[in-house]
């Protein structure tokens, strides 16, 4: 599973450098490092809803700092499924 977070201006500010560190954190912890494959990238053309999160080449969501546990956690389970 490939995750793009961006890290472009609108985001960047919006913490997207938080969201990464929450997403690098939950793989580590949970052993997900040949499973989820982070990437940092730079506008995915959703600024007005930062920080922008796609997975897949799916659809952009928006994922703030302190969602981006969640977000993860979320994303893991319906791997897993």
């Amino acid at each position: 599973m490939e995750i793009k977070v961006c890290i472009g201006s609108a985001c960047h500010l919006k913490g997207s450098y938080d969201v990464i560190k929450t997403f690098k954190d939950y793989v580590s912890e949970n052993g997900l490092e040949k499973t989820m494959d982070l990437k940092s990238s730079f506008c995915l053309g959703h600024c007005s809803n930062a920080v922008s999160v796609k997975v897949n080449d799916d659809k952009v969501c928006s994922v703030t700092p302190d969602e981006a546990r969640q977000f993860i956690e979320e994303l893991h389970r319906s791997v897993i499924e």
